[in-house]
């Protein structure tokens, strides 16, 4: 049996107590965002169909190549890209699900991109 850090049970808890009140519609679908230590993801989902309608991570190959001066300025960028993505989808306003970490640093970077590019949360 595998052991489970204390950090990631918590975190796991966490993700649950969100979910409870979070609930993406076809009108307003949910944003999800998960981050890694090297990179960061956002889905862009639709509860009601379980149906993601856009995506974007900063491995993908839009976002090759270019150089960052640190994570939040690359988070900054995957923000932008995914409201260019969303507007292009017809979804102008989501529900922001940070996925159990803090409003900080670069989940807060992801979400300012996003708005900056035209997502209302």
């Amino acid at each position: 049996m595998a052991k489970t850090s204390p950090k990631l049970v918590a975190r796991r808890k966490r993700i649950k107590r969100i979910r409870k009140n979070i609930f993406g519609t076809g009108g307003k679908p949910r944003m999800r965002v998960f981050k890694s230590n090297r990179h960061i993801y956002v889905q862009i989902i639709d509860d009601e169909k379980q149906v993601t309608l856009a995506a974007a991570s900063s491995n993908g190959k839009d976002l090759e190549g270019i150089e960052y001066t640190n994570k939040c300025d690359q988070a900054l960028k995957v923000g932008e890209v995914i409201a260019q993505r969303a507007i292009a989808a017809g979804v102008s306003q989501v529900i922001y699900d940070r996925g159990g970490n803090l409003y900080h640093g670069r989940v807060k970077a992801l979400s300012d991109g996003a708005r900056k590019s035209g997502l209302k949360f």
